[in-house]
């Protein structure tokens, strides 16, 4: 299957998720097969969030947004166009996915499809629903794709190579027993913002996307906070307000209670807003509905200490502060080009050749 064709495919893809997200209740106008697309499409968002809570609708819609905004043929175009993908015989790539965010495993298998190899996949049974779905639609443009998608729940077998993502104590698993097949092992990242103190309240409200998203669920989610001596987080609080609601949702509702719980009954020193709890804490990761803070006294201390935690941090939201830095509010809008932990697939996938 030449890449154009794959591409072709991926662009139609997108462009069915764009107008489901424009009329998330049905276009009118569509033709009688969109439309059954459509009724399977909501179905799925719903199944979604019956097996994992997590997904909610917003969250979902969300995730289907920003690869609608990707599978653009321009932007898919300029992604490839350094590489050298040549029709070569295909390899049989082992897919592990996470399931901590919608479609959050997606990229992996657009890279394996489109360097014209097969993909055996293996799903996080927290997010067995959307993809699947995505991939049957991708098998109703193009039949020939959806032989080249294979979801399995056994032992995964007769494979070439492997990407598997989870946490840092599967990853050395993941390590030990793919040892001898080329491979990409992702652990625990996290992502972190720092402030100078004079962000405008646009700015901040901005990091409450960066914060909120997803409940704070991805490795793209702020987890913590760097801060100049003497800020008033009390301004933080005021631009993070419009978030608020997150606190109906009674998963995050239970996380925050139980964490602020713990705080108190530990003595820790905690600020809280009545939906976010704010903790001074050296460590990246923060629980959910928990925000970590660190004092900062000097920005190149700083960037020395971030610099020494890079395989760690997988973005920076700031501004003017380091390269390579995310804007505030971006952190859930990455690329095609923003390759978890910073390690290209696509050139990965076409050293199997």
């Amino acid at each position: 299957m030449h890449l154009a064709l794959r591409l072709e495919a991926f662009v139609k893809l997108g462009k069915f998720l764009r107008a489901f997200c424009d009329f998330p209740k049905g276009d009118p106008t569509a033709d009688p097969q969109e439309q059954e697309w459509h009724g399977q499409f909501s179905d799925a968002v719903e199944r979604a969030h019956q097996q994992n809570k997590w997904f909610t609708q917003e969250n979902t819609l969300y995730a289907f947004e920003q690869w609608a905004e990707l599978l653009q043929e321009r932007k898919l175009t300029a992604w490839l166009s350094p590489y050298a993908i040549k029709e070569t015989k295909e390899k049989t790539v082992a897919l592990i996915m996470a399931g901590n965010i919608p479609l959050v495993g997606f990229h992996d298998l657009l890279c394996v499809l489109l360097t014209g190899h097969r993909a055996l996949v293996k799903l996080s049974g927290n997010d067995e629903v959307l993809l699947p779905l995505l991939v049957s639609y991708l098998g109703h443009v193009d039949e020939s794709l959806k032989h080249n998608v294979i979801f399995t729940k056994e032992k995964l077998k007769d494979f070439d190579a492997v990407i598997a993502t989870g946490s840092n104590n599967t990853a050395r698993y993941f390590e030990y027993y793919f040892s001898k097949k080329p491979h990409i092992i992702r652990k625990n990242r996290n992502s972190v913002a720092v402030l100078i103190g004079s962000e405008t309240q646009e700015e901040l409200t901005a990091l409450g996307e960066d914060i909120f998203r997803y409940f704070g669920l991805g490795c793209r989610s702020v987890s913590k906070i760097y801060l100049p001596k003497d800020y008033d987080l009390a301004i933080f609080f005021k631009a993070i307000y419009p978030y608020h609601d997150v606190i109906h949702h009674h998963k995050y509702a239970n996380n925050y209670d139980y964490n602020k719980a713990v705080y108190l009954m530990s003595e820790f020193k905690i600020r809280d807003n009545g939906f976010l709890i704010l903790k001074e804490d050296t460590a990246l990761a923060s629980p959910i509905a928990s925000l970590f803070y660190e004092v900062y006294e000097s920005m190149e201390a700083l960037k020395s200490t971030l610099q020494a935690k890079h395989g760690e941090i997988q973005c920076i939201v700031s501004r003017n502060f380091v390269v390579n830095e995310i804007s505030f509010g971006d952190t859930q809008k990455p690329t095609l080009t923003d390759y978890a932990d910073g390690v290209d697939t696509v050139a990965f996938l076409l050293g199997l050749s």
